[in-house]
């Protein structure tokens, strides 16, 4: 029987006998994570502040430098079979690296529990669809537990067995069933080509749409290689989470402004999910919804494996208390006050990871010096510890972010500040230094 994940501690690498992920795992995996209730909503904002076409033309644009972004960093987990925040030690240095390990697990907690809060509202708004006397049913506790309970379980399960043992075999066609049937149902409820007529509010600029777009797949930097150190090789790691992922944002930001400005005429938070179960699409939205949990359980699962990289101990046990704790914050904490808070911690992490692909990729060129990454005095010891010139540009990256979004609010501000804390990493660093060697 397939041992739970936490038995690998997330700071040294997977053995090669457990690195069994397949392209296909790998695209299965980013393509359930792409599918969800978030990135339908993250389509349904474009509109009617863009028209369809250019909404079109930004998750166009957005998807591909996102997830191209998201692919990249998925390789970095297979070139060094570690953990995401354990990777950032040969750049920000053994004790640096804590920084956004502490950053990623608060972002998690919250994240996790606003996933559940997600779940349980959308499960209440289509049982008040269906029925007149929802009972039990429309009890907010009920739901919270539930899906705190399935999303907890998947965690402490891992994704080895949940990838192989559920998505592969049955999960992804259920999902691609219920994609098509969303689509299906809007072509024959609706005049699609009439939406290509519609103007724009001019609400909305075009590169606040990209930017929105872009920040889903970048929502998931500080975690792809929790996931992806589990794959054989780095190509098929970068062919499945590429393909997987932009197949899913590319469908289901569609759907989602195609859905809004063709059925979404009352307003309100569930707009959009009456607007889908109105078309005929209950059944896979109810699909959806369960594949919703995944989310969750990525988060859930990915707080534990940071905490385990700041306080050594068994994964699994860290992900049933984790588990736990975002299923109480989202029986009594209301997050809508906290979601500016995680924007704002979320917005740390793409000047990071600027800094992350030009070390890996270019200064260091794909090679890692495994016995040196949990060695105090090692060669990345840097300075006690702090690697400071990728920690310099790092903030240059988090100001250059701040400074975009708050001088030109109309454009995005994400690659910018990535590209800026990537450039200013490759001056700071000159030709000065050698990539360490490879050892096992």
């Amino acid at each position: 029987m397939m041992k739970p994940i936490g038995t690998y501690d997330p700071r040294v690498p997977v053995p090669a006998e457990r690195r069994v992920f397949s392209a296909r795992d790998v695209m299965s995996l980013w393509f359930s994570l792409a599918i969800g209730l978030m990135v339908l909503q993250t389509g349904a904002l474009l509109v009617p502040g863009l028209s369809f076409g250019a909404a079109l033309a930004a998750i166009a644009i957005g998807s591909v430098i996102g997830v191209s972004c998201l692919a990249a960093v998925a390789v970095i987990g297979t070139d060094t079979g570690l953990a995401t925040m354990s990777a950032l030690r040969p750049t920000l240095g053994l004790r640096g690296a804590g920084l956004p390990a502490i950053c990623n697990l608060v972002q998690l907690i919250g994240w996790g529990a606003f996933e559940i809060v997600v779940m349980r509202d959308a499960a209440g708004a289509l049982i008040q669809r269906a029925t007149d006397n929802p009972g039990l049913w429309q009890s907010p506790v009920l739901w919270t537990l539930l899906f705190g309970g399935i999303s907890t379980l998947i965690a402490v399960f891992g994704p080895l067995g949940f990838v192989r043992r559920v998505l592969r075999r049955w999960g992804i066609w259920m999902l691609l069933a219920a994609a098509t049937w969303l689509t299906w149902q809007l072509f024959a409820s609706y005049d699609v080509a009439e939406l290509f007529a519609r103007q724009g509010t001019g609400a909305l600029g075009f590169g606040t749409g990209i930017d929105l777009v872009i920040a889903m797949p970048l929502s998931w930097l500080p975690l792809v290689a929790d996931y992806t150190r589990f794959a054989r090789d780095p190509g098929s790691t970068f062919r499945g989470t590429l393909a997987g992922y932009l197949i899913g944002n590319l469908w289901f930001c569609t759907l989602g402004a195609a859905y809004t400005l063709a059925f979404a005429q009352q307003g309100g938070d569930n707009a959009l999910l009456f607007a889908l179960a109105s078309a005929g699409g209950g059944l896979a939205l109810l699909l959806i919804l369960l594949d919703e949990s995944e989310k969750a359980f990525a988060d859930i699962h990915s707080a534990a494996v940071s905490a385990c990289t700041l306080i050594p101990t068994r994964v699994e046990y860290a992900a049933l208390a984790f588990g736990i704790l975002c299923t109480v914050i989202a029986l009594f904490v209301p997050l809508a006050r906290f979601e500016s808070f995680l924007l704002l911690i979320g917005s740390l992490f793409a000047p990071l990871f600027g800094v992350v692909l030009i070390d890996h990729f270019v200064v260091r060129r794909r090679q890692i010096d495994i016995a040196a990454v949990t060695q105090a005095g090692g060669a990345y010891w840097y300075s006690g510890g702090w690697h400071v010139r990728a920690l310099l540009a790092w903030a240059l990256g988090i100001a250059s972010y701040h400074m975009i979004a708050n001088l030109a609010p109309t454009m995005m501000a994400s690659i910018p500040a990535l590209l800026i804390s990537g450039l200013g990493y490759w001056i700071l660093s000159g030709r000065s230094m050698r990539p360490a060697r490879v050892t096992a």
